[in-house]
C-alpha cells in the first residue's frame, strides 16, 4: 500500500493525466498479464479450490473506498462474554494460485499492486482481484478466516485460522460507516466496530506503537490550474485499521510459535531522520517541544488542518526501513519486531495486492492445524525478503517520481514566485544542494545555491521558483539573495 495516497481526477489527455502515463511507459510498468497467466486465471476463476468448512451463515461485510472492487477483507465483529469475537475473512489467493504456474511466476515478478494517482497497476488480472477472489457481496467465497476472541479490554484470549467459505452481505464505505455509527443507526456488528476499535488504539498507545492518520491528497484541475486539497481519514478508517493490526499480530505470534514464519519488521528510527522532521515541523509552523516525543506529537496533530496533514504525509518517511524477515527451524531472528506496531506483526490481510500475504496465510494455517508447512511455501520462503524489497523498492520509485510530476502540475504556472519554506536537508557532500519544504502549497523540492554558500539546515528563508515542468517531473528552487 502506498504511504502517499494521491489521487487525480480529470480527462485522459488533461496534461498531468499524459505526464502520469509517459511516467508509466517510462518506468516500464508492467501492462497487460502474460496471455498463458490470463488463461491460468480464467480457468481457476471458475474452478477454484474450495474449502470443506461453511461458515456463510455468518453476516460479514467489508469496508473499503466506494470505488474499491478489489475486497481483500470482511469482518464480523459479535460479543463473546464479557469481551469480543472478531472474524476476519482474508480472500483465499492460493485457491486461485497454482504454485509455479504461469499466474504465480507473473505475481513474483510483479510482487504488489502499483499505485498511480490517476490508475493502478494490479498483482494479479482482474479476473481475480476484482472478480472471483474478491470478497464482493452475496457472491461465495474461498477465504482464509481467523477468529480472534478479545477479553473485555481488547486484548487477545485466542486465535483460530482456517480455510473457510464465506459470505458478504453488504460492501460498505468509511463515510457511510462513520454516518451509521455516528447516528446510532448501526446495528451491532457495525457499531462494534468503535467499540472495539477505541479499546485497541488504547492498547495500541499503551504499548507505544503509532498509527499514522495519513490524509489522502488530492488534484483538482480547475481553470487549467491544479489545486491541492487534503481528505482527512474518518475515525472509522483508524477502527478498521486495528482489525488488520490485531490480525497481523496474531498472525506474528503463530508464526514466532512454530519457530517459522515471515515478519514484517521495522527498526528504531535513526536520530537524522527524527531530526529531518523536527525541521519539517518547523517549517510547517508545528510546535514541537524537545521533551515531546515523536509518538505524543503525532497524536496531537488533526489531519484536517492542511499543515498538520502536510507534515503527517512526511511522518511516513520513517517507515522506509520496514523489510520483511524470514525465520524457520526455530532459530529466530535477531529483531522480532516493527517499531511503529511496537510488537511482532506480518502482513497477512492484502494477498490481492501484495504477494507474501499469501505465504504468511498459508505458515499460519498449518501452525494452527498442526500440521507441516506445505512444501511450495516453504520452498518460497527464503527468495521472499528479496523479492518483496524490490518490489517496495519499484513501489517507492513509483510513488516518488508521481510526486515530482503532481508537485510539478501544481506549480507550473507560478515559476519565478517567492515562497516562504525551510531547508529540511542537505546533502554531505553538496552543501549547497539540499530539499526545502514550503509552508504553503505543501510541496517539497530541491535547492540549490548557485553561489556555491551552505544551505541553512533547518532555518525558515524565502525561495524563489525556477522550474516546474509536470514533463520534466520535477520541481526546483534557489534561495531569493537579500538585496
Amino acid at each position: 500500500m502506498p504511504r502517499r495516497h494521491i489521487r487525480v481526477t480529470g480527462a485522459p489527455e488533461a496534461p498531468l493525466r499524459a505526464a502520469l502515463t509517459a511516467l508509466r511507459n517510462e518506468l516500464g510498468v508492467p501492462g497487460g498479464f502474460p496471455p498463458e497467466a490470463l488463461a491460468e486465471a480464467e480457468r481457476a476463476a471458475k474452478t477454484p479450490a474450495l474449502p470443506s468448512y461453511d461458515a456463510t451463515d455468518i453476516p460479514f461485510l467489508t469496508i473499503d473506498p466506494p470505488t474499491s472492487t478489489d475486497l481483500d477483507q470482511a469482518m464480523h465483529l459479535s460479543r463473546q462474554g464479557t469481551g469480543y469475537r472478531v472474524r476476519y475473512a482474508i480472500a483465499d489467493v492460493a485457491a486461485f494460485v497454482v504454485p509455479s504456474g504461469a499466474l504465480d511466476r507473473e505475481a513474483h515478478r510483479r510482487v504488489t499492486t502499483l499505485y498511480f494517482p490517476d490508475t493502478r497497476v494490479p498483482l494479479h488480472p482482474e479476473s481475480l482481484s476484482e472478480g472471483a477472489a474478491s470478497l464482493l457481496p452475496d457472491q461465495d467465497r474461498p477465504a482464509v478466516l481467523w477468529t480472534i476472541d478479545l477479553d473485555a479490554d481488547g486484548r487477545t484470549l485466542a486465535v483460530d485460522v482456517r480455510r473457510a467459505l464465506v459470505r458478504s452481505r453488504a460492501k460498505l464505505d468509511y463515510a457511510g460507516v462513520q454516518k451509521e455509527i455516528d447516528g446510532g443507526t448501526a446495528e451491532e456488528p457495525l457499531a462494534l466496530l468503535k467499540e472495539i476499535g477505541e479499546l485497541r488504539e488504547r492498547l495500541e498507545v499503551e504499548r507505544g506503537g503509532i498509527s499514522l492518520s495519513v490524509p489522502e491528497q488530492e488534484i483538482v484541475e480547475r481553470d487549467h490550474a491544479y489545486e491541492l486539497a487534503y481528505r482527512a481519514p474518518l475515525p472509522a478508517d483508524g477502527w478498521n485499521s486495528q482489525i488488520s493490526l490485531l490480525t497481523g499480530m496474531a498472525a506474528a505470534d503463530l508464526m514466532l510459535t512454530l519457530g517459522t514464519g515471515v515478519l514484517r519488521t521495522l527498526p528504531a528510527a535513526p536520530d537524522g531522520a527524527v531530526g529531518r522532521l523536527r525541521h519539517t515541523a518547523q517549517a510547517l509552523h508545528i510546535d514541537w517541544p524537545h521533551h515531546v516525543s515523536y509518538a505524543e506529537l503525532v497524536r496531537s496533530l488533526d489531519p484536517h488542518r492542511p499543515h498538520h496533514a502536510a507534515f503527517l504525509q512526511e511522518c511516513t518517511t520513517l517507515l522506509r526501513g520496514a523489510g520483511y524477515t524470514v525465520f524457520r527451524g526455530g532459530a529466530l531472528p535477531a529483531i522480532t519486531t516493527h517499531s511503529a506496531v511496537a510488537a511482532p506483526y506480518a502482513h497477512c490481510t492484502a494477498p490481492l495486492r501484495r504477494l507474501a500475504d499469501r505465504y504468511t496465510a498459508e505458515i499460519c494455517l498449518a501452525a494452527a492445524a498442526g500440521r507441516p508447512v506445505p512444501d511450495w511455501a516453504l520452498a518460497a520462503l527464503d527468495a521472499l525478503p528479496a523479492q518483496m524489497a524490490d518490489g517496495a523498492r519499484r513501489a517507492g520509485t513509483v510513488e516518488r517520481e508521481c510526486l515530482d510530476v503532481v508537485e510539478a502540475a501544481l506549480l507550473k504556472d507560478r515559476v519565478g514566485e517567492v515562497f516562504d519554506g525551510c531547508v529540511v536537508e542537505v546533502e554531505e557532500r553538496r552543501p549547497a544542494v539540499g530539499t526545502v519544504q514550503l509552508v504553503s502549497p505543501a510541496v517539497i523540492g530541491r535547492i540549490e545555491n548557485s553561489d556555491g554558500d551552505r544551505l541553512p539546515l533547518g532555518e525558515r528563508i524565502q525561495v524563489r521558483l525556477t522550474q516546474s515542468d509536470p514533463g520534466a517531473a520535477k520541481v526546483r528552487f534557489e534561495p531569493v539573495r537579500s538585496p
